[in-house]
């Protein structure tokens, strides 16, 4: 297990090195955070590959942000390879129940097929690092389905960030049991879309940034949110928080649960 272990987060490396040189279309870096104990943020965008003026506007930010990208979506694979060139993280947003479709992964459907259809998705956005579920509440409860994802991510050298759309989830903690990389989000920015309360969503991703040390966020391309993201995050580094990249906070974090999502670091 800690040869694997080993072997994920080495595959990391390349992450780590992008986080240090990301910027964005104008050539500008975020403003830096001197201080190595500074509060960490890790940014990633949900589902990508829709809508190429949105996809551009997440492009742009002038920092480490994960792209997230759906499989069955008409530019999928363009956006996966201008992320990659741009030196952005590069995700595969896997459907899962409810959610349908042909990557979405099903509790109805045999292990060959669901194996099948992450290979499919793998292959529509290429240069992807890990992946994350989209939806999933119908999925990630199902302990022989999560155990297969994790196996197979850990043979491919994938990390896995836990969405929880479940609060049953199962995912963060099987991923945790064989050693793989991971992550589990802390903070929605827009479940309610609205530019108040997407607000009010980033000042809390703040202040339990602060808390705990470090906090992950999980926004998608609505306008409120893309708007509050150009003008926030620039002034992150004046604020004392220091945004970095996935590989970064998965390293930072040490796979151990932050204390919303288990006890001792060790996932419920």
């Amino acid at each position: 297990m800690r040869h694997a272990s080993l072997l994920l987060l080495a595959s990391l490396i390349p992450l780590l090195c992008n986080a240090s040189l990301a910027t964005g279309d104008n050539g500008e870096r975020p403003a830096a955070v001197s201080q190595a104990s500074a509060p960490k943020l890790a940014l990633i965008i949900d589902d990508l590959g829709q809508n190429p003026a949105r996809d551009a506007r997440v492009l742009a930010l002038p920092g480490p942000v994960a792209l997230a990208i759906l499989p069955d979506t008409r530019h999928a694979s363009q956006l996966s390879q201008r992320a990659h060139a741009a030196g952005k993280t590069v995700m595969l947003h896997l459907p899962m129940a409810p959610a349908g479709g042909p990557y979405a992964w099903r509790p109805e459907l045999p292990q060959d097929e669901l194996r099948r259809r992450l290979d499919d998705a793998l292959a529509v956005v290429p240069h992807a690092s890990g992946l994350n579920n989209h939806m999933g509440s119908q999925m990630t409860d199902q302990q022989q389905p999560m155990a297969m994802l994790m196996a197979t991510l850990q043979q491919r050298h994938l990390f896995f960030l836990d969405s929880r759309t479940n609060p049953r989830t199962l995912a963060a903690a099987t991923a945790q049991r064989v050693g793989l990389a991971s992550l589990s989000r802390d903070i929605f920015l827009d479940d309610d879309p609205s530019p108040a309360a997407v607000a009010r969503q980033f000042a809390a991703a703040l202040a339990l940034a602060r808390k705990q040390g470090s906090v992950v966020i999980i926004g998608h391309p609505h306008r409120s949110t893309l708007e509050l993201l150009e003008r926030e995050l620039p002034r992150l580094g004046e604020l004392g928080i220091a945004w970095i990249d996935i590989g970064q906070m998965i390293a930072t974090r040490g796979n151990r649960a932050m204390a919303a999502h288990g006890r001792g670091g060790i996932y419920r």
